[in-house]
């Protein structure tokens, strides 16, 4: 027998990286969001005309979440498939798609850059499907996780794309931080 390790100790390898990854990336979609002013108590948010199809503001964090932790653990299995061909790209893909996740956050709700963020969210979307693929040739699982961040992807960039139409002048918007009165 010539393996270099057990089935037991590929699964704790895998439950290891997990353990760390998963809250990390969570932590990052978190800090994000928190720098950023994310979400639906944004004061210049408030002042955009918004579609329809627009999900209540409580939707988005418990979407995120779960989104993150399925990407995240998508990531560890490809970490713990050490030798597997195309292990290394599959990695940078990844790591591309999550920085540039990480930064539409603070571009559309911080920079007020939607037409930006449009733009971003593109190549965010993009980079998320060359990076399934890239799982599937590893672990076919990683890729099913990959695919209902996908789908979300795909649906905030049209909310992106219906926000930049509803308001061609937000980027001028200004949005007075919150005063209180003493008396």
């Amino acid at each position: 027998m010539r393996q270099l390790a057990s089935p037991q100790q590929l699964k704790m390898s895998l439950l290891r990286w997990a353990l760390f990854i998963v809250p990390t990336i969570l932590f990052l979609g978190f800090l994000s969001g928190a720098v950023s002013g994310s979400g639906e108590e944004n004061s210049w948010f408030q002042m955009l005309e918004r579609p329809a199809a627009q999900p209540p503001g409580w939707v988005f964090p418990i979407a995120w979440t779960i989104l993150y932790a399925m990407i995240a653990f998508a990531f560890a299995l490809i970490l713990n498939a050490r030798g597997a061909k195309g292990r290394g790209l599959a990695i940078i893909l990844f790591l591309m798609q999550l920085a540039l996740n990480l930064a539409w956050s603070p571009l559309f709700f911080g920079g007020h850059q939607i037409t930006y963020a449009l733009y971003l969210i593109i190549c965010i979307l993009g980079c998320a499907i060359a990076t399934t693929f890239a799982f599937g040739k590893i672990r076919k699982l990683a890729a099913w996780l990959m695919v209902p961040y996908l789908a979300w992807l795909s649906f905030a960039t049209l909310l992106n794309y219906q926000i930049d139409m509803l308001n061609p002048d937000a980027e001028t918007l200004y949005a007075p931080a919150a005063t209180s009165i003493i008396e």
